[in-house]
């Protein structure tokens, strides 16, 4: 079964005592079970424009402010309802003297335990936490991990935490001068998942994986997903977590073949409290059960990075290449 919601780039029409937003994409559904997860006139708002790549949103409830990645201008951008976007961070992933291109800046984006800013920084390559207040940012940074095994990180792209406290993230090439394995700078001979333990070890759980991009933990933290953006191998795999590895690895599911021709690969991903997947991949937002059945996805021209969630679940922002979304999921 499949049909459409929304209407691309139709002209929302909200109530006048609220900002209102272009709209854009098509909401598709191939499972009636979607209609838990979405409801049938959601649309996709821009709320913000004008950047190079927007990448890893998070959604800060206590500020009631989302942020977000512009990794190739070294900035964290802040977005509120009542003021759009503003600069709320540089630099944000390098902070060096000497000159460099590429994608230099900060990636993905999360809260620690204490609710402290943790940022993947692909120019400084390494895991770090934000040294000041949510509320007052400055560029004073805590390494939480650059090495493992003597051999410095490539550039941090994603992470989660468990609720234990450890730190667990993703480490492709993107973010290196040649942005691939061939870089001479480049000191792994992988592109692996890591885990910071409490005590601050740094554990490689896997190096099979061509490029490990989003990831997170299903409900129970049993088992993590992580997608691979590798046009090759295009696909999502699930892991079962027994501790300091990653074991019985499958493909979750697989873009192969059914991307072909829309932009983007799996990308970033969000794991609600049920166990449903809203992960970027070729051609938008798929929406996934927790056993991978493919519920129906938001069709958006453009690539798609990552996605957040707010704390009830029911709003989700997407990083859609130069510009920010905002879908509300359900009233």
């Amino acid at each position: 079964m499949k049909s459409i919601f929304a209407g691309l780039f139709f002209l929302s029409t909200a109530c006048a005592a609220q900002e209102t937003y272009p709209t854009i994409g098509t909401i598709e559904v191939e499972n009636d079970a979607l209609s838990a997860i979405v409801s049938k006139d959601a649309k996709a708002e821009i709320i913000a424009t004008g950047f190079r790549w927007s990448e890893g949103p998070l959604w800060v409830e206590k500020g009631g402010m989302l942020l977000f990645s512009d990794v190739p201008t070294n900035t964290v951008y802040k977005w509120t309802p009542a003021k759009g976007k503003e600069v709320y961070l540089n630099p944000s992933g390098y902070t060096g003297t000497t000159e460099r291109g590429g994608e230099m800046g900060s990636n993905g984006l999360i809260l620690d335990r204490q609710g402290r800013l943790v940022l993947c920084q692909h120019g400084d390559r390494r895991m770090a936490r934000m040294d000041a207040p949510l509320d007052q940012p400055q560029a004073k940074f805590v390494t939480l991990a650059d090495m493992q095994g003597g051999k410095r990180m490539s550039s941090p792209n994603d992470a989660c935490y468990s609720n234990s406290g450890e730190l667990f993230f993703t480490d492709p090439p993107y973010g290196l001068p040649g942005r691939g394995d061939n870089d001479p700078t480049k000191e792994t001979s992988w592109n692996g998942v890591y885990k910071v333990k409490k005590n601050g070890d740094v554990v490689l759980l896997i190096d099979s994986l061509t490029r490990p991009n989003g990831i997170a933990f299903f409900p129970g933290e049993k088992k993590l997903l992580v997608a691979n953006s590798d046009p090759r191998k295009p696909n999502w795999y699930v892991y079962d977590v027994q501790g300091d590895k990653l074991v019985n690895g499958k493909i979750f599911y697989s873009a192969a073949g059914a991307g072909r021709g829309m932009p983007g690969l799996p990308d970033g991903l969000k794991i609600d409290k049920k166990g449903n997947v809203y992960a970027t991949g070729p051609g938008g937002v798929y929406f996934f059960n927790s056993n991978g059945k493919k519920l129906g996805m938001l069709k958006v021209p453009g690539a798609t990075s990552n996605v957040a969630l707010s704390a009830d679940e029911k709003t989700m922002y997407v990083t859609n290449s130069n510009q920010v979304l905002r879908v509300q999921l359900r009233k």
